[in-house]
């Protein structure tokens, strides 16, 4: 079994649903853990992609990270792909806005970069984090 990441950016959506929709269908996470509350928010979620994940949850829930996160803006999420045209092309598919077209960077990676529903930007790309040149 993989070893779990130790660094996952977390998330509040007002519709934490159709984000968890979004993410899978159109950027190919896969839901690895979903929890609602009573109320039918998603009190938390786990979405994993290769061996990086993502966790997220509904505004509005009362919780301590959601009263801290209240005033919070969007935040960035950078995910390593193989292929990013195939992704892109994923993504473009279903809808998904893209900011950026897949392009090839002076760094050596090709990405792109898309704005989910509620304003977060994912960038999808070769470049491998913490890799060794």
């Amino acid at each position: 079994m993989a070893e779990a990441p130790q660094v996952c950016p977390t998330l509040t959506y007002e519709d934490a649903k159709a984000a968890i929709t979004q993410l899978t269908e159109g950027f190919g996470f896969a839901a690895t853990a979903v929890y609602e509350g009573e109320d039918g928010r998603i009190a938390h979620a786990e979405l994993s992609y290769g061996n990086g994940m993502v966790m997220l949850g509904s505004k509005g829930t009362g919780s301590e990270f959601d009263k801290l996160m209240g005033g919070a803006g969007p935040v960035g999420v950078f995910v390593h792909v193989d292929d990013v045209d195939e992704h892109h092309a994923r993504a473009v598919a279903h809808g998904i806005e893209i900011v950026m077209a897949p392009k090839d960077q002076d760094y050596g990676s090709r990405d792109y970069m898309a704005r989910d529903a509620e304003g977060n930007i994912w960038s999808f790309g070769t470049y491998t984090p913490g890799a060794a040149e």
